[in-house]
């Protein structure tokens, strides 16, 4: 039986995660995908938000299970017994990273395979990173995320409404909502 691990930080996790999750689970016997509890960057939902969403979102994959894990990642794998480290990959930044990051676990923990799955071409420009800003700025995010992700998405960001925008005034001209590439500036 081959085991594999699939993790990252999945803040939010999108249907270009689902998408990895879901080949490799069909190529694996047994698929954990492992959320990562406290990446060097600044987090939308804390671990256990993002392992039920997770686990509701893989809900129908009778072979994949969600953990949460902490530290290196070859170790999540040997704490684990999975045999195989899966990755998803976008374009060429991707690779140059996931093969940095792989020749370093194969260094640390040789008898751990790293697979990487090229991402299908609907989900090349997909990131947490858009999805993020796009729903933060109340855009609609469902063709992107699960149900259940775009409704915590949702309510998180209704929530945590900027002032300018909860007094109704969505497109204040010369205001930058968000410091990222997709908000409104005039």
């Amino acid at each position: 039986m081959v085991r594999a691990l699939y993790p990252g930080t999945f803040d939010p996790l999108h249907n270009g995660h689902l998408d990895i999750a879901r080949r490799a689970a069909a190529i694996f016997d047994e698929l954990i995908v492992g959320v990562y509890h406290s990446p060097p960057k600044k987090l939308l939902f804390d671990t256990d938000e993002r392992v039920v969403l997770a686990q509701k979102a893989l809900a129908d994959l009778p072979n994949a299970s969600v953990v949460s894990f902490v530290g290196l990642t070859v170790e999540c794998a040997r704490d684990l017994d999975a045999q195989v480290i899966v990755r998803g990959l976008r374009n060429v930044a991707d690779y140059q990273f996931e093969s940095q990051i792989g020749l370093a676990n194969r260094h640390l923990a040789p008898e751990v395979e790293l697979c990487c799955l090229i991402c299908s071409t609907e989900y090349t420009y997909l990131s947490s990173t858009i999805v993020k800003e796009v729903a933060g700025l109340y855009g609609d995010v469902s063709q992107w995320v699960a149900p259940e992700v775009a409704a915590a998405l949702s309510e998180h960001f209704a929530v945590n409404r900027p002032p300018e925008l909860a007094a109704g005034q969505e497109k204040l001209q010369g205001i930058s909502k968000t410091r990222g590439k997709l908000s409104y500036r005039s």
